[in-house]
């Protein structure tokens, strides 16, 4: 969805929201996931067993939409649908085996992750 409301928000488009819009997700940045795969690759002792990687928090579709029209500096005007059935209202990532054992701390918030990702947008995405 995140992918979407960015290349809405470039080409001008309408995103569309399936519900409310405040359904919540755990957003978390590109390297923030690099950083504790290479931090799972160096941990001894860690074969094998799996890791939840993310920020810890919730943002609501609304929350990455209003902060994602101040970053693009465009009125983003969502359509809303009805909910998709089977949709998770919420989710996040419990972060704290990859905390305890691999000292993992996600250093890119998702605001700045989003404005990463916009900037990147803006020059590196083809269609």
């Amino acid at each position: 969805m995140l992918s979407r409301f960015l290349l809405a928000a470039r080409e001008n488009a309408q995103s569309v929201v399936y519900g409310d819009g405040e359904q919540s997700r755990d957003f978390t940045y590109v390297e923030n996931v690099v950083d504790a795969t290479l931090r799972a690759c160096e941990a001894p002792g860690v074969a094998g067993r799996v890791f939840n990687v993310g920020a810890g928090g919730r943002v609501t579709l609304n929350q990455v939409l209003g902060e994602l029209e101040r970053i693009s500096q465009r009125s983003l005007q969502p359509r809303y649908d009805p909910p998709r059935s089977g949709d998770i209202l919420h989710s996040q990532a419990d972060i704290s085996l990859a905390r305890e054992v691999l000292g993992y701390v996600p250093e890119v918030g998702w605001e700045d992750g989003l404005r990463r990702t916009w900037e990147w947008f803006q020059t590196g995405y083809e269609k």
